[in-house]
């Protein structure tokens, strides 16, 4: 086997080993801030400790307004199925979390058109049950979200910073692409001419035996 083949093989075993993984789930914080009179995603995750073990869950979204002392029910989601319970959100909330699932994982809603009486604190509550071979187990976990909504879009420090940092790398890595591009051509231009110096030498040695074999046969005859 030669070595190319040699080197595809850990390659392609990767390239196997990828296609037969899921994805991960991965709990990330939800944006806190909306602008009037657009949508808006409200995030919510919440990971199994154990990814194998089969489940299903529930998800209820409560919200407390600015100036209010309780929250309200205002979404739930059962059984691939979703309802709306404030009339505040009427026609104005979807569901943004995981799809054609009992087991939930992902638990966020979007809001339509987004007001200024949307501000507040909303509450993410998920019910898991879990389902092993003699028993079910039950978990719960909430989080919160503060949303504050405002006219016009800011952009923070961090999204500059990373947004410069992201043009940096591309440039960083397009620079590197070059540098090894040039190296890889030099290191192909080289073997070659010491490729072509070997043949040369190869021919003068042969051209140099057949002319010494030419001279000896002149020379018995």
């Amino acid at each position: 086997m030669s070595v190319v083949r040699l080197l595809w093989v850990p390659v392609l075993l990767c390239l196997t080993h990828a296609w037969l993984c899921h994805g991960a789930c991965v709990e990330v914080d939800s944006d806190t801030e909306a602008v009037a009179g657009k949508g808006f995603k409200l995030g919510c995750i919440s990971c199994k400790m154990r990814g194998e073990v089969p489940a299903s869950a529930t998800v209820d979204w409560w919200f407390m307004a600015r100036g209010e002392s309780e929250f309200s029910h205002i979404y739930s989601y059962s059984e691939m199925s979703s309802y709306i319970l404030d009339d505040r959100f009427d026609d104005r909330l979807a569901w943004h979390g995981s799809k054609k699932t009992d087991d939930v994982q992902d638990g966020s809603i979007y809001i339509l058109n987004v007001t200024f009486n949307d501000t507040g604190t909303y509450r993410c509550f998920f019910n898991r049950m879990l389902i092993f071979p003699y028993y079910e187990y039950r978990t719960s976990t909430a989080k919160f979200i503060s949303l504050n909504v405002v006219g016009h879009a800011s952009r923070s420090l961090a999204s500059i910073l990373s947004e410069v940092m992201m043009y940096v790398s591309i440039i960083g890595l397009q620079l590197w692409l070059l540098v090894e591009m040039v190296y890889c051509y030099r290191k192909i231009a080289a073997a070659g001419e010491e490729a072509l110096r070997e043949r040369e030498a190869e021919y003068l040695a042969i051209t140099s035996e057949s002319k010494d074999n030419c001279a000896g046969v002149a020379v018995t005859e």
